[in-house]
């Protein structure tokens, strides 16, 4: 994929399996994300929500993102307040990106499959969390 936020710009169907690897304690997360142009810098806004089923009970869950498109056809991803979150270099159609979080590690892998679907995998680890969460994008038509 030569530009990474020309790949992910639009709307997603997303399906996420939240493994919690110190309790086994399993979640589901299926909602939709979309990359809008934010008006900011030519950057994306990446917004997801939906329901996550964790325990038995269901929740409204959100987060959202911003890509910092790069003229390489990189990227720099930020939290929404403007942090920092990660690069993101999917040319060669697959990226690993790390993220220190106090304590806690979360190592990412991107993977875009096809034109219409990426597959993302972050392992988290460290004192706080040991957790594994998968999760497939498909495209909407």
């Amino acid at each position: 994929m030569p530009d990474a936020a020309a790949y992910l710009a639009g709307r997603w169907d997303v399906e996420r399996t939240v493994h919690d690897l110190r309790t086994g304690t399993e979640g589901h997360f299926r909602g939709t994300a979309e990359f809008r142009p934010d008006g900011v810098r030519d950057s994306l806004l990446h917004h997801e929500e939906g329901q996550l089923t964790w325990g038995g009970t269901v929740s409204p869950a959100s987060r959202t993102l911003r890509l910092r498109p790069r003229p390489d056809g990189t990227a720099a991803v930020d939290f929404a307040d403007g942090r920092p979150f990660h690069d993101l270099d999917l040319r060669a159609g697959r990226w690993t990106a790390v993220h220190p979080c106090a304590e806690d590690r979360y190592e990412g892998c991107f993977t875009a499959v096809t034109a219409d679907e990426w597959h993302l995998r972050w392992r988290v680890a460290g004192p706080a969390k040991d957790q594994l969460l998968c999760s497939v994008y498909r495209r909407q038509g």
